[in-house]
């Protein structure tokens, strides 16, 4: 980090001016904000600087090199496949399972709520697939936003990144809240047993609730602590989840009657039961992308990653698809109680005790997504922060434990915040739909990524490639529009394909244009997503599927978070991301007046980024 030291007798405040200046400089020490001056500067050339950095795109040296040096020190790479597996794992499985696969069955799909589980899984593992061959070839803790920071771009990154982050801001305490509750349940109380209820706050923010604080605390500290020992922790308590949750699926099945089987897909049908079901259930699968976070980390990313991702997310395919078999084969659909589907369904067969088992599996499956997610969202902040669009100061890592300390502070105190005050309804109506449209970004970049190298694409091709993109986008987004639109209006699902009917040709003529048409520009170093175009293309197409399905208000607060995050780049993000590489350009060419060995000198010149239309 960059530190410019002032004339203290320049400052009128004397020792007030000297400790402000230390604290912007610890912030933002990149020279558009430096004083006042500069400031007005920056703002006034922001629509130049804009159009610099919108197709300004990174490159993998950069974010292996250059970026992971300003955390002053390194991860410790202390993670194999079998600490990547049980993160998945735990990341995935938590306590929407018990819930959701009764409310689908009953209301949406009956016992073929099953088949919503495959298909939900499938395409989650489309996305998998994506993230493990990024992770692969940019093991680094910024994940998602590193990727899309070399195949789109600086802004698109962003704007992606600062809706992640909010989700985890939301997400967490959410789940903290929610943790209390199974709690509750475990002691046979109420949640508000263990809540303090103060009469002068508002109704939705005065019941205060310490436990969920305090759940935070120690998962964070945790976190701060070591890598290793939080993946120690998780791999044994994952263990002991699993065979909770197949102590409940065997006794389940020893109470199985066939005949609730029947009928399997009843009146609703594919358009207004399984599609509709799976758009719901596909937000259990939700979580994993928090594992490619910790892949700096990782000792052999080539084989690790792989193993940890796509195993962990074929085990929560199954034991989802086994569960909700489990559920639909003890109880007729039409008579699971929605609030609590497994445990009543255990008291109808005479095996009460279940309920204290359901509620444990619960409350570890959030402990886990809790862990994975204080993980996963302080490293996200880190490297983001390394591109200096957030403060350097959260780039740090400290040098004993490896850990980046104060990226983990600033995301506890925000969670810890949030959950004491607000009730779970309130921030289970804020969780957006930022997750599903950076699965679809980071499928568009591995395209992008496979078709398009600056200097050995050629303008024919990379022509090509654009209206490739542009038909599949295109046609995902008008099947989607339309399919759920018509089905809105006919719960049935009654003439809902005809978007399909149209637009699919036009996705599967820019699918096999892709194929055929447009060379590969670049092949996977390690380990590559196989079908290309055909998995991320498919992956594209069911991920705005699913963004076609969201809600009204989803979209609004997706659109809300967005511009609070565009307010942010536009007035701080872009100004340092614009100085940052100015500050590397200047570097690059004093390099070049210096006499230096030649394989040293052609590494030093690798450049930080890459124009998209060049």
């Amino acid at each position: 980090m960059t530190i410019y030291h002032h004339n203290i007798n320049n400052n009128k405040d004397g020792g007030g001016g000297m400790k402000w200046s230390h604290i912007r400089n610890t912030f933002l020490p990149e020279e558009s904000f430096r004083s006042w001056g500069n400031y007005a500067r920056a703002l006034k050339d922001t629509p130049f600087r804009f159009k610099d950095r919108l197709l300004a795109r990174s490159s993998d040296t950069t974010e292996l090199l250059e970026m992971k040096a300003l955390s002053r020190h390194d991860m410790k790479k202390s993670l194999n496949w079998w600490d990547l597996l049980w993160f998945g794992i735990g990341a995935v499985i938590g306590s929407n399972v018990f819930i959701l696969t009764g409310l689908e069955a009953k209301y949406h799909v009956g016992p073929a709520v099953v088949i919503a589980y495959f298909f939900s899984g499938v395409s989650a593992m489309l996305s998998v697939f994506c993230y493990t061959e990024f992770a692969v070839d940019i093991p680094v803790a910024g994940s998602s936003f590193a990727y899309l920071r070399v195949e789109l771009g600086d802004f698109i990154s962003f704007i992606a990144a600062g809706n992640i982050l909010l989700e985890y801001v939301v997400g967490g305490p959410a789940f903290a809240r929610a943790w209390t509750y199974y709690f509750a349940a475990l002691c046979n109380h109420k949640p508000d047993d263990f809540r303090i209820t103060v009469d002068a706050l508002p109704e939705d923010y005065n019941h205060l609730d310490p436990i969920a604080v305090l759940v935070l605390l120690f998962i964070s500290l945790l976190t701060l602590t070591t890598t290793k020992g939080s993946s120690r922790l998780n791999s044994i308590a994952s263990i002991f989840h699993l065979l909770a949750i197949l102590v409940i699926i065997v006794a389940g099945l020893v109470n199985a009657n066939p005949k609730n089987y029947t009928p399997f897909t009843v009146p609703f049908g594919a358009g207004g039961g399984i599609f509709r079901a799976s758009k719901v259930v596909f937000f259990s699968y939700v979580g994993f992308e928090a594992v490619p976070t910790m892949a700096e980390e990782t000792e052999n990313p080539g084989r690790d990653i792989p193993i940890g991702l796509i195993g962990s997310m074929f085990i929560a395919t199954c034991l989802y698809c086994l569960l909700a078999i489990t559920l639909c084969l003890m109880q007729p659909y039409n008579q699971i109680n929605t609030n609590d589907p497994f445990s009543l369904a255990f008291e109808t067969v005479g095996m009460g005790w279940a309920k204290y088992l359901i509620a444990a599996a619960a409350l570890k499956g959030i402990t886990s997504v809790l862990l994975v997610a204080a993980l996963g969202q302080a490293r996200y902040l880190t490297h983001i922060a390394r591109t200096q669009m957030m403060p350097s100061w959260l780039a740090r890592v400290n040098e004993r434990t490896g850990t980046p300390v104060n990226a983990t502070l600033t995301m506890l105190t925000a969670n810890a915040f949030i959950a004491l005050f607000t009730s779970l309804d309130d921030l289970s109506n804020l969780l957006s739909i930022a997750t599903l449209f950076i699965f679809m970004l980071v499928a568009v970049a591995l395209l992008i990524r496979r078709y398009f190298v600056a200097g050995v694409t050629t303008k024919l091709d990379r022509i090509k490639l654009i209206v490739c993109l542009v038909l599949i986008l295109g046609s995902s987004s008008t099947a989607s529009a339309t399919y759920w639109g018509l089905n809105n209006q006919n719960e049935n699902g009654g003439g809902c394909w005809i978007g399909y009917v149209v637009s699919m040709p036009f996705w599967l003529i820019g699918t096999v244009g892709l194929w055929v048409f447009v060379p590969q520009a670049r092949s996977p170093k390690l380990w590559g997503v196989p079908l290309v175009p055909w998995l991320p293309s498919a992956s594209i197409g069911i991920n705005i599927f699913f963004l076609g399905s969201v809600d009204v208000n989803s979209f609004i607060r997706f659109a809300v978070r967005t511009g609070i995050v565009l307010v942010y780049y536009l007035l701080v993000g872009v100004h340092a991301s614009f100085d940052k590489a100015k500050e590397y350009e200047k570097k690059r060419i004093k390099e070049l007046h210096h006499d230096t060995n030649p394989f040293e000198k052609n590494l030093q010149q690798l450049p930080p980024v890459v124009p998209l239309g060049s």
